[in-house]
């Protein structure tokens, strides 16, 4: 919601008409610097929408009361003789609707809506898949942990993808709201941490499985990379037929003598050499740019986590596992035979937590009816991983 300031006004004013935290509100408004507002200056305040009311019998004192706000914030929103009138709504339920097929336009819909009505995130391309579509980042926060969360590394687990951004969307209901998630309260979070989030890692691979041949847009024979299979629900690799998650260079040597097939397929072909792949790269150069603390990395099946690589991880990393383990019931497993994953390079390069969450059990891609149940579990986990 957008309001025209008065002069006189400034930003801590605006925090207590609207009761939002001031930190939001200046993180929203970038370009301002604080001290007293010129007059007519647009200031976004965060968390609110604007419902319009064509009555002429308008009493602004009904309507603060009506808003639980002061009856200045209603003339604020109302200068002037502008017909219809503003009044100022706010929002107090989730804005998204996950639980449908989560493709890659729902992604960006969904980006839009939650960069408008809480325009304290930041939304930033990282890079581009192989068939041109932007990977996007979202930040919220502004500590100096940096804790970084991913999800549809592989295709048919697109589920993991309407996981974090539910999960997104309930932490700016609750910071905008004064709420707590999981019984903790979310505005320290947001001053002493910054959550990066890559909510789509591999968008035409999700497109694929969703879509069906017509995502590769003639540019790559997946039908006949899927043993001329028209459904695509198998298909975890991106649309070259080559699994990001055996991308990256800790022991990819192995798993490219191992692993079969020897050529680009559905799942588990690492690829002619190491980061070969534009959507593994750029998870790559994200990772050595913001320095991560901790990465945790959604995937699916199983109800458990993966935590070690090679005696790399730190010592803290077993606190953090116990913790997860514990709040949501998913197994701990520090070390399976497996190499060349995000989890596995993030570990053996900066000597840090790094965790591979298998989300949900089942086949995959797992039905949407097990989304509610998944997200009750994960959500204990995405929290942890803030304050471990």
């Amino acid at each position: 919601m957008k309001v025209v300031s008065r002069s006189g006004d400034d930003l801590a004013y605006y925090s207590q008409l609207f009761q939002i935290p001031r930190v939001l509100i200046e993180d929203a408004n970038p370009s301002i610097t604080g001290g007293i507002l010129p007059n007519g200056m647009e200031v976004q305040i965060p968390g609110f929408v604007i419902q319009e009311e064509s009555r002429l019998d308008i009493d602004f004192s009904d309507i603060a009361l009506q808003s639980q706000l002061p009856i200045d914030a209603i003339l604020l929103l109302n200068q002037g003789e502008q017909k219809p009138f503003s009044v100022p709504v706010r929002v107090m339920h989730p804005m998204l609707v996950t639980e449908k097929p989560y493709d890659y336009q729902t992604l960006l819909d969904d980006l839009d809506i939650l960069s408008f009505h809480y325009p304290f995130i930041k939304v930033e391309s990282i890079g581009r898949s192989v068939l041109g579509k932007e990977l996007h980042e979202v930040r919220v926060g502004k500590g100096d942990k940096l804790i970084h969360y991913n999800g549809s590394f592989h295709a048919n687990e697109w589920i993991t993808s309407a996981v974090l951004m539910k999960w997104l969307n309930d932490l700016l209901l609750a910071v905008t709201n004064d709420r707590t998630l999981c019984g903790m309260d979310c505005m320290p979070f947001y001053r002493e941490v910054t959550i990066s989030m890559v909510p789509m890692v591999n968008p035409d691979g999700v497109e694929l499985v969703l879509k069906g041949e017509e995502a590769a847009e003639g540019k790559f024979d997946v039908l006949k990379m899927n043993n001329g299979n028209p459904a695509f629900y198998a298909w975890k690799a991106n649309i070259r037929g080559v699994d990001l998650n055996n991308q990256y260079p800790a022991n990819w040597e192995i798993e490219k003598q191992r692993k079969i097939p020897k050529v680009p397929a559905p799942r588990d072909y690492p690829g002619e050499t190491a980061l070969s792949e534009p959507e593994a790269l750029a998870m790559k150069e994200l990772a050595k740019r913001r320095n991560f603390e901790r990465v945790l990395a959604l995937h699916t099946q199983g109800k458990e986590f993966y935590w070690g690589y090679e005696g790399h991880e730190p010592e803290q990393a077993a606190n953090v596992a116990r913790e997860f383990e514990e709040r949501s019931g998913y197994r701990a497993v520090q070390y399976i035979d497996s190499h060349a994953g995000y989890k596995d390079w993030f570990i053996q390069e900066f000597k840090r937590g790094g965790f591979t969450i298998e989300l949900g059990k089942g086949i995959n891609p797992l039905p949407l009816s097990h989304l509610p149940g998944i997200y009750k579990d994960t959500v204990k986990i995405l929290m942890a991983g803030l304050y471990m």
